[in-house]
């Protein structure tokens, strides 16, 4: 009878005896990483990245979404599922954009029967062309003199008070509202997605724009200044009823695919809502001020050099630089980048990374964290680069004075004596408009002061300059740069030697 009563007891003492093993081979397990060991593992294990209820509120907790903006137009069904939507417009129709109050009882009570104010923009979907925006819009405003990007259609429009287009805002439009009321805005955009492609000779793939709406409550100066929500869509214009023909095209693709493969796409809605995103970094300068860059000044002629055959105190072109994150970036320096890059969703998933945390994650690491199309994105901007421009030209001015000073020497010694100072022209459109442009940004005047520019060429004649002649610019070639003065009005023609 004692030998059955200590079988169980020793049955126990065995299984207690596993257990305890086992533990204790789970306890060392992560401690021969060191501490410079990075793994994702370790990322994932963050209380941020476990959507636990008691460390990570809902989105609905921490962000005001007080409104929602519905474009009135419908989306391609030819986008895959993570990507975002697309939606065609055609060149000069009228949209309706739905402005709607989507407060909850309680919510932003400082604004109940107030007005707010939104900006709409047309801007570039790209971030190669989000760089020169100002020279693209100056480029169209040149070939289009007196056109608008964007127009507000009033007659149509419901509910808004004091709409406003700025004279030298081509691309953006403000009104204000009241969100208690119903309020539909007409928009329509005249430029299309073609005229900003690199060669203009038909066929060519045109580039998305954004349709982003910025929304802002008065401050205590009664200014609206201070932000409430943001949203955009991406958008392509084509030229009139193109819209409409590219959706059918859209549609006839979709019908032909596999069902397997028609999974793998969005359906298309009748309209388009837009996503919430950051505030367009520009929006300070939406005032009645001119924009940075613009040029005002009247000179009556170019500066001249003495001596140095070289624009008199004339800076050096500010070349775009990309706005990369470095390694000595802090956490905080890290959320505004996102911010910037239009990252704002994913913010608060890093809010503790450093620059160097960020530029540690490969790859793999961001897709998974942030989902195919957004995690590619984000890591192209982690480790993006400068752009080298397609064209990279010097210039400087013919000196009258360096000229006049050159026979009083002898045996050559007036090259030796004469100090020439070249001015780098950055290029990316290849085009005689662009050239113009820089060339004026150079001199500090206006380009509609320059009426031709010319080459010379054999035996001295001139060349006019046109956009083929600029494409087959050698790199880093070198010119002099002359002007001669149009006695038919107060402009000039500049001729390359």
């Amino acid at each position: 009878m004692a030998w059955a009563l200590k079988l169980p007891l020793t049955d126990e003492v065995i299984e207690s005896g596993l257990v305890q093993d086992f533990d204790a081979s789970l306890s060392g397990i992560g401690q021969e990483l060191g501490a410079g060991a990075y793994s994702m593992s370790d990322v994932l294990a963050l209380p941020i990245f476990k959507q636990e209820e008691s460390n990570l509120p809902p989105d609905s907790d921490n962000k005001i979404l007080p409104f929602q903006y519905v474009l009135c137009a419908a989306t391609s069904p030819a986008v895959k599922l993570h990507d975002e939507t697309l939606t065609y417009l055609n060149q000069g129709q009228s949209y309706e954009i739905r402005m709607l109050d989507n407060r909850k009882i309680g919510e932003l009570p400082e604004i109940t029967d107030k007005m707010v104010k939104s900006i709409i923009r047309v801007v570039f979907h790209d971030r190669r062309l989000q760089y020169t925006e100002h020279q693209q819009l100056e480029g169209w405003r040149w070939n289009r003199p007196g056109d608008r990007i964007l127009d507000l259609d009033i007659p149509m429009s419901v509910g808004i008070i004091d709409p406003r287009a700025n004279p030298t805002q081509l691309n953006t439009v403000e009104f204000l509202w009241d969100p208690s009321k119903r309020t539909s805005v007409f928009i329509q955009v005249h430029c299309i997605s073609t005229e900003f492609t690199m060669r203009k000779h038909g066929g060519e793939k045109g580039v998305p724009f954004r349709v982003q709406i910025d929304t802002f409550k008065e401050n205590e100066n009664e200014e609206y200044t201070e932000h409430l929500h943001s949203a955009s869509c991406q958008v392509k214009v084509f030229k009139p009823k193109g819209a409409d023909r590219k959706q059918k095209t859209d549609r006839e693709k979709m019908e032909k695919k596999a069902p397997q493969e028609k999974e793998k796409y969005q359906p298309s809605y009748k309209t388009t809502i837009l996503t919430e995103c950051c505030p367009w970094p520009e929006v300070t300068y939406v005032s009645n001020s001119p924009s940075p860059g613009f040029t005002t000044s009247t000179h009556n002629s170019f500066p001249v050099a003495e001596g140095n055959g070289s624009p008199t105190h004339q800076p050096e072109p500010v070349v775009q630089v990309a706005d990369n994150l470095l390694p000595t970036s802090t956490p905080q320096d890290a959320q505004q980048w996102l911010l910037r890059n239009r990252f704002s969703p994913f913010c608060r998933l890093f809010t503790n990374f450093s620059g160097a945390d960020l530029l540690k994650l490969t790859r793999e690491d961001v897709i998974q964290i942030c989902g195919p199309a957004d995690g590619i994105r984000l890591f192209n901007a982690l480790k993006g680069r400068v752009v080298r421009p397609r064209l990279t030209i010097y210039v400087c001015q013919e000196s009258q004075q360096a000229r006049e000073q050159q026979p009083k020497h002898e045996n050559g010694d007036a090259a030796a004596n004469t100090f020439f100072v070249y001015h780098a022209i950055y290029l990316e459109e290849l085009t005689a408009a662009e050239l113009t442009e820089k060339i004026a940004q150079l001199f500090n005047i206006s380009p509609r002061q320059i009426n031709q520019i010319f080459k010379q060429g054999p035996t001295g004649i001139h060349v006019l300059v046109s956009d083929e002649m600029i494409q087959n610019f050698q790199d880093e070639v070198c010119f002099v740069l002359d002007t001669m003065k149009d006695d038919s009005n107060d402009g000039y023609h500049i001729i390359l030697k």
